[in-house]
C-alpha cells in the first residue's frame, strides 16, 4: 500500500483487498479529451479550488467538464470521516480558507453556470461543522452569479446547534444530503454516520422552509435489498424529500468497499418508476447518477414538477 493511499484511507492499511469485478458494458465511459474540459480543469487551479469530481473520482468527468459543469468542494480536501466507499482522503483537516467562497463565486462566474452545486467534506473539527462556510458561499455565489441557481450538498453536520438553520436561512434552491445507503448497511458503509440523523435533518430542512427544494441520494449495489431501498424511499416521502437520485457504487481502490453485484439498466428503469409512484417528483436512476450529474437540468425538471402540481 503507497503513501498517498495510506493517507487517503490509513484505517484500511493492512486490510485485505476486495477486488473490483469486471464492469459491464453500460458502466464504461471514454476519457475527457476536450478543450473545455482542460479549460475547466484550468480554472479551477488558477483558483485553488477542489472539486468532487476529482476527490471521489467520479466517472462522468469527463462529460460534465466538457459542458463546463464543476460540483465545488469546499472546506478542503480532507475529511475528517472514513466511510468505506469514498475516495476523498481521510485525516486531520488543515484551517478554512477565508479566500474560498470568493474565489467559487468568481469560477461559478467564469464559468457561466446556469447551476451550481457545492458539497465538503466532513468538518467535524469545527464548532459549526462547517455550516458558515456554506452560508459565506452560498452569498459569494449570489453576489458574483446572481442568475445561478445554487444547491448545497451538506454533511449532517453531527448535531451541531444551529448549522442547518444557518444554510437554511442563506436560502440556496436545493438542499441536498445524501443517505448514500440503507440503514442496515450503515455500520459497514458509513460508520460516521447515522440514518435515523440523515432523515431527521432532511426533515428538518423541509420544516425550516416549507418552499426549499429537497433532495437525497443513495447508492446501489452494496449488498442491499430491493424491500430495503423501498423502505429508504418512503422515509423520504414522510421526510418531504422532493428528488431522489440514485447510481450505482463503483469502488474506488481495492481497499474500499467491496461490490456486490451491478444493478442493470432494467432494475434502475423501475426504481425510477416506483419512486415517481411514491410521489417524489424527480427521481433520476441510472448506472452513472450521481447527486450533480445532470444537475442544472434536473433543477429545470423540478421547478416545471412542482409548477404542475400546484397547478393541478
Amino acid at each position: 500500500m503507497g503513501t498517498i493511499e495510506k493517507l487517503r484511507h490509513p484505517e484500511k492499511a493492512g486490510k485485505p483487498e476486495n477486488p473490483s469485478p469486471r464492469k459491464p458494458a453500460w458502466i464504461r465511459v471514454k476519457a475527457p479529451t476536450s478543450a473545455a474540459y482542460g479549460e475547466t480543469r484550468r480554472l479551477m487551479r488558477e483558483h485553488g479550488l477542489n472539486t468532487v469530481c476529482e476527490e471521489a473520482a467520479c466517472p462522468n468527468i469527463g462529460e460534465c467538464w466538457s459542458k463546463r459543469h464543476a460540483t465545488m468542494m469546499i472546506l478542503g480536501d480532507i475529511c475528517t470521516r472514513a466511510c468505506a466507499f469514498c475516495n476523498v482522503a481521510t485525516g486531520k483537516p488543515g484551517p478554512v480558507d477565508s479566500a474560498e467562497p470568493e474565489n467559487v463565486g468568481l469560477s461559478v462566474a467564469k464559468l457561466g453556470l446556469r447551476h451550481v452545486v457545492v458539497t465538503s467534506v466532513d468538518r467535524d473539527d469545527l464548532a459549526d461543522g462547517g455550516a458558515g462556510h456554506f452560508v459565506a458561499t452560498i452569498r459569494a455565489l449570489r453576489e458574483h452569479a446572481p442568475d445561478t441557481s445554487v444547491e448545497v450538498l451538506t454533511p449532517d453536520f453531527r448535531d451541531k446547534p444551529g448549522a442547518l438553520e444557518a444554510v437554511i436561512a442563506a436560502a440556496p434552491d436545493v438542499f441536498n444530503h445524501n443517505l448514500e445507503t440503507v440503514p442496515r448497511l450503515y455500520p459497514k458503509i458509513r460508520p460516521g454516520a447515522r440514518y435515523v440523523h440523515s432523515i431527521r435533518l432532511l426533515d428538518d430542512a423541509k420544516r425550516l422552509s416549507p418552499g426549499i427544494f429537497t433532495k437525497s441520494g443513495i447508492m446501489v449495489g452494496l449488498g442491499e435489498e430491493k424491500p430495503e431501498i423501498l423502505q429508504v424511499m418512503d422515509d423520504l416521502r414522510c421526510a418531504g424529500v422532493d428528488f431522489l437520485t440514485i447510481g450505482q457504487y463503483l469502488q474506488p481502490t481495492t481497499r474500499h468497499a467491496a461490490i456486490e453485484r451491478f444493478v442493470t439498466p432494467d432494475e434502475f428503469d423501475e426504481l425510477k418508476n416506483i419512486g415517481l409512484a411514491k410521489g417524489f417528483l424527480v427521481v433520476a436512476a441510472t448506472p452513472l447518477t450521481r447527486s450533480s450529474y445532470h444537475a442544472d437540468a434536473d433543477f429545470a425538471e423540478l421547478k416545471e414538477k412542482r409548477r404542475q402540481s400546484l397547478a393541478g
